[in-house]
Parts: structure tokens; C-alpha cells; sequence
């Protein structure tokens, strides 16, 4: 590889999710990507009954899917990433459709919400470096009749968000106030994952 990219082989995203990856290669990076093999919500469901943060849920997330792709792809370094929303108490998940979609944003409107954003680097099965961060946003507030617009303009598209709406496109207009890093919004605390990088000799300082 030539560049900062220092190691052979590209770096393994496990993960289906387009805008991480143009997020990581927008950044330098070579990447391949494979979707985990994983029941997200068995792995969640357990930790929820516990009470554990959902923030940890995501950093617990993260690391399965890291750990499911890297044994099997035998000596390759792979990031995974998971992100999850709470708002007053509740966890949201990704939309089932548009309806549930519109549902969500309308139970998020006019309210504060937390993404938490965690990452995983592992390699033969064993965690090699993970963190996380969270973001807080304030949606403003909608009627049913925005509401229903958005979703109709916006499309399936907002499917592939957690809290049901697309920040970087449409989504920006729901939105009164955001305090956080952009990178952690989209899903993927950046910044943090770079250093991590640099850190196991995988990126030029």
C-alpha cells in the first residue's frame, strides 16, 4: 500500500453500512467490507434486561462483530461499529419501514436525544483497541403533517438510521440543536478509530 496506509492488506470493515465505509476511504483508507454474521438483538437483549448503558451496548455490539469477522478472516485487521439512541429512558433501533420510521420521529420531536458510537479493532479474534463517544441532539418540533413529508421525501433511505432520519441529507432539517462530533452522528467516532490506527503502527503519524 502506498500513502498513510502502512500495512499490506486493507483494512476489513464489518459492516454493511455505505456511509462508514465512504467515511473510512474518504479518509485515506483502503477498505474491504463484510457484513457479520450476528443477531444484533440477541446480543443486545441480555445487556438490556441488566440494565447495561447503552452506550456499552454499542461498544458490546461493536465488539461481536469485530470478533465474528476477524476469526474468520485469519490475520486481517478489522473495525466493526455500532451506534445506539436513547431518549428519556427509551432505546430506539432502526426503523422497520416508513411508518415505524415516522413513528420514531415523531417520538423524538421536540426532545433531546443521545447516538452512542463505538468501534472495535480486532485480529484473529482477540480485541485489539475499541472506544466510543456520544453525541447529543435536540429535534425540533413537528407536526404529523412535516412528519409525513419528511418521510416521504426522505425515502428508505432513513431505514438505515437508528433514529430514523439521515443527518447529512433531509435530516438536517428536523434538527433545533447538535452537540457532538460529526463523525460520532454518522455512526463512527473517527477520529478516535484514526489514532487507534496510528497507535498499532497501521497508519503513518
Amino acid at each position: 500500500m502506498t500513502g498513510l496506509w502502512l500495512s499490506p492488506a486493507p483494512l476489513i470493515l464489518a459492516s454493511g453500512s455505505v456511509t462508514r465505509r465512504d467515511m473510512l476511504i474518504a479518509a485515506g483508507l483502503p477498505v474491504e467490507t463484510v457484513k457479520p454474521d450476528i443477531d444484533e438483538r440477541a446480543v443486545e437483549r441480555p445487556l438490556a434486561e441488566q440494565g447495561v448503558a447503552a452506550d456499552r451496548i454499542a461498544s458490546a455490539l461493536a465488539e461481536a462483530k469485530a470478533l465474528a469477522v476477524s476469526k474468520l478472516r485469519s490475520g486481517r485487521l478489522v473495525l466493526a461499529a455500532d451506534q445506539t439512541l436513547t431518549c428519556e429512558g427509551r432505546s430506539f433501533h432502526k426503523p422497520a419501514d416508513v411508518a415505524a420510521a415516522a413513528e420514531q420521529i415523531a417520538a423524538l420531536a421536540g426532545r433531546a436525544h443521545e447516538l452512542h458510537s463505538a468501534f472495535a479493532l480486532a485480529q484473529n479474534g482477540v480485541v485489539l483497541a475499541q472506544g466510543r463517544a456520544t453525541a447529543r441532539l435536540t429535534m425540533r418540533p413537528l407536526d404529523a403533517a412535516f412528519i409525513g413529508r419528511y418521510v416521504e421525501a426522505a425515502g428508505p433511505a432513513i431505514l438505515a438510521s437508528v433514529g430514523g432520519y439521515q443527518l447529512e441529507g433531509l435530516g438536517a432539517q428536523l434538527f433545533a440543536r447538535i452537540e457532538g462530533d460529526h463523525f460520532t452522528i454518522l455512526g463512527l467516532p473517527l477520529l478516535p478509530v484514526l489514532q487507534a490506527l496510528r497507535d498499532l503502527g497501521h497508519l503513518a503519524r
